[in-house]
């Protein structure tokens, strides 16, 4: 059985260039199509967060108008009520140990964009992983959980690889682009991923050697899909 580590944001905030904290967590759907495909898998997943602490959503994702309406709306939050019992207990993510996993997949939110993107721990985690030959994965703003994992001397360690993520220009259309301290697209191609994407909002996968990424909320199911054929 493929053993998933899910690394969920704890982030409930994104702190904004003013220093405003504009309220996040994990994106409903990211969360959930993907988890939903591993499950469905039959993978055997752990769920671990920055500290233990519980996961929280983006409200913001489970309006109806990002989810094809009410009845998607609905859905998501069925999904994750079925799975709080799960979400109430994560596993410390500095406490995890590589050599147990197959595959790490982080979903987004622009929690990831608060902690993730800035935890020595985590990429010291996401080194182990690529240096063992296993799946190293996320979708959306998830690819700012990349930016900490760097080598001893120094260096990107994903620093010419292939790679996608949520783009400028669909900050841009989110509303958030002049408020952000950083954009995570800039970011990546600055640390030297070689960026690609589609149209905004369109689903977009890239896979480099064993890094799986995907652009936005619509890519997760895609990314997860794509993950599921490759190991099986």
């Amino acid at each position: 059985m493929t053993k998933l580590l899910f690394a969920v944001t704890s982030a409930d905030h994104w702190t904004l260039n003013d220093g405003t904290a504009h309220p996040t967590g994990y994106w409903a759907e990211e969360l959930v199509e993907s988890h939903k495909a591993f499950v469905d898998a039959g993978y055997d997943i752990v769920i671990a967060t920055p500290g233990g602490k519980v996961p929280v959503v983006d409200e913001g994702s489970l309006a109806p108008e990002v989810n094809g309406g009410q009845e998607g709306a609905d859905r998501m939050r069925k999904y994750i009520a079925d799975l709080q019992p799960a979400l109430n207990s994560p596993h410390i993510l500095e406490d995890i140990d590589a050599d147990t996993f197959d595959v790490v997949f982080v979903p987004g939110g622009h929690g990831p964009m608060e902690d993730l993107a800035v935890s020595t721990t985590f990429g010291e985690l996401l080194v182990k992983f690529l240096d063992a030959g296993k799946v190293v994965s996320a979708v959306c703003h998830a690819p700012a959980a990349l930016l900490p994992a760097r080598r001893s001397d120094g260096s990107w360690l994903f620093d010419g690889y292939n790679l996608t993520s949520f783009t400028n220009e669909e900050e841009t259309q989110a509303g958030l682009a002049d408020k952000a301290p950083w954009l995570l697209e800039t970011k990546l191609r600055e640390q030297g991923g070689k960026f690609s994407n589609a149209e905004a909002w369109s689903p977009y996968v890239v896979v480099d050697r064993k890094l799986y990424t995907g652009q936005n909320p619509a890519s997760s199911k895609p990314l997860a899909e794509r993950i599921i054929a490759d190991l099986s």
